[in-house]
């Protein structure tokens, strides 16, 4: 049931300027948006204390000293992968990539969730990872 009133007008001639603004941006716009993860953009607009306290978080997560940062990318990448995260799978995959692992380590560790979660995760990750890993491959190679 849409709103109406101030917040949501009940016709298309009584639409908000910001909603006719955020139409008018074009694809590539939304696009070049500098946010990691999509869920990074309203945090910092709506509850930036929350972003700066995660980003800490994960930042004494990434690190570490062990395992390894190879180890540690393609732990994180099987966790995406359990948890169905397509963009997670393709970020871990590129990161490992970035850190020296090969296509047959990712794919393998990809493929060591099947005996627990079955095929069907690994099938549906495969795809994400190997751009992922394509794309962290070439950023080695320019470097």
């Amino acid at each position: 049931m849409e709103r109406k009133g101030k917040d949501r007008p009940s016709h298309d001639g009584d639409r908000l300027e910001e909603d006719r603004v955020a139409e008018d941006r074009s694809e590539e716009e939304r696009l070049t948006d500098d946010w990691p993860f999509p869920s990074e953009r309203y945090l910092a607009e709506w509850a930036p204390a929350v972003l700066k306290a995660q980003n800490a978080w994960l930042a004494s997560i990434d690190s570490l000293p062990a395992p390894d940062r190879k180890t540690h990318e393609l732990i994180r990448l099987v966790c995406t992968v359990i948890a169905r995260q397509s963009g997670g799978v393709e970020r871990h995959a590129r990161l490992a990539a970035q850190v020296g692992a090969t296509w047959e380590e990712i794919a393998g560790s990809i493929l060591l969730t099947e005996p627990a979660f079955g095929i069907v995760f690994a099938v549906e990750a495969l795809p994400f990872a190997r751009r992922g890993f394509k794309t962290g491959s070439e950023e080695v190679a320019v470097d």
